[in-house]
């Protein structure tokens, strides 16, 4: 096990602290599940870039859950737990990881994964606690199927966190009414919102065609791209049951992994399956792709597709947009304080495989339309979504916290 186990106490775990020297930077310690290269998600994706950004500007530690890699602290469960169920075997973690942040001026803990660990070390050690909310497990029913009676322990970690830090970062307005809405307790000056970002100089188009090439795909016909994960928040379901009615010179790429449950994964399968049979040009890619080949895949999307049921924000459209690709996205959560409706792409209802039919079918059928709004996407992504800014945004917010 990395990092401290059971009964061990953590570099500086006294309660006793050494107050921080006049002038020097802000100890901060980064508390997340995910950090590079386990990164399966959106959480995890903004934990690597913040902290890119962060570094900089505070004297920063990362601790991560997992196994040991450059950059971060990495906490695994207590090997008593083996086979217990995942929300408990996570919660070991997070005794690990308040063990080892006592020489900390504050702690920063991005989803219920880890919040416990900052809620504790917040306890223990007197200073304060910012949550990063990056989705809510009251506005996710679906995870009792992954977790079964875990999904009780989840949303008691997520729910005592959140009432009692310091401040609460929203990555959307939506989202921070969705905070306001489903705890109460929170005073409403506490929330603060700060949204993701998009690196734009990394997530930019890319005009090479090997990627497309390995996949079998025609980059002179068009090209309809799903990339996330397979759980029931994403929607998948929903796009394959819409790629029926696509045009039929629509190429459909789904690059889609990591299934929540062996029954979601089986739907998901026989949906494929059924689609491939009546029509051609459904590619399914179910293993992570490096970096690159995602770039270059939405780079010659005509239009991606986003049929999320629940999006809190929606990094993945940040990085479509600003690879120059039109979105088509569900209206839900924070998805249309990114996706402009009619500038940068369209909006269309949840859970409505007809109206995500025919908006895909528009982009598709015009590919002037959605080249031009592929166009304003990047712009839209460039100027308002940087990391610096949204670093800067944190920093200050901490200052305040630690006064």
């Amino acid at each position: 096990m990395t990092g401290p186990g059971p009964g061990v106490a953590g570099r500086g775990a006294s309660t006793e602290r050494a107050g921080r020297l006049p002038g020097a930077q802000l100890r901060v310690a980064l508390l997340t599940r995910e950090y590079p290269p386990d990164v399966y998600g959106g959480a995890g994706v903004h934990v690597a870039y913040l902290a890119r950004e962060l570094a900089g500007l505070v004297d920063l530690t990362v601790h991560c859950q997992g196994e040991a890699r450059p950059g971060a602290v990495a906490h695994q469960p207590w090997d008593l737990l083996a086979g217990a169920n995942a929300a408990l075997q996570t919660i070991s973690a997070d005794l690990s990881m308040t063990a080892a942040v006592g020489d900390a001026d504050l702690v920063h803990s991005h989803t219920w994964y880890a919040n416990l660990a900052g809620h504790l070390a917040s306890l223990l050690y007197g200073v304060p606690h910012v949550v990063t909310v990056h989705s809510l497990e009251p506005l996710r029913p679906w995870k009792a199927e992954q977790l079964g009676g875990g999904y009780a322990l989840s949303s008691w970690c997520e729910r005592v966190a959140v009432e009692s830090a310091a401040a609460v970062v929203a990555v959307s307005a939506r989202m921070r009414a969705d905070v306001l809405a489903a705890y109460p307790a929170v005073p409403p000056d506490r929330i603060r919102v700060i949204r993701n970002g998009i690196d734009a100089r990394e997530y930019a188009p890319d005009p090479g065609t090997d990627v497309l090439s390995r996949w079998g795909l025609d980059p002179l016909l068009p090209i309809v791209l799903f990339v996330g994960r397979i759980t029931r928040q994403k929607g998948l379901p929903v796009l394959l049951r819409a790629a029926a009615s696509l045009a039929p010179e629509a190429q459909l790429v789904l690059c889609a992994g990591q299934p929540d449950t062996a029954e979601l994964a089986a739907e998901v399968a026989d949906l494929v399956t059924s689609l491939q049979a009546t029509r051609p040009g459904v590619v399914w890619i179910p293993e992570m792709l490096p970096k690159r080949d995602v770039i270059q895949l939405l780079s010659h999307a005509t239009a991606f597709a986003c049929p999320s049921l629940y999006e809190p924000l929606g990094i993945v459209n940040l990085e479509a947009m600003a690879c120059g690709t039109a979105v088509v996205a569900s209206r839900v959560g924070g998805i249309p304080e990114v996706v402009a409706d009619g500038e940068t792409g369209l909006l269309v209802p949840p859970d409505d495989p007809a109206a995500l039919a025919a908006a895909l079918n528009a982009l598709v059928s015009d590919s002037g339309r959605a080249a031009s709004m592929g166009r304003a996407g990047r712009k839209r992504a460039v100027a308002e979504f940087g990391w610096d800014a949204i670093a800067a945004q944190t920093t200050a917010l901490y200052a305040e916290l630690t006064r």
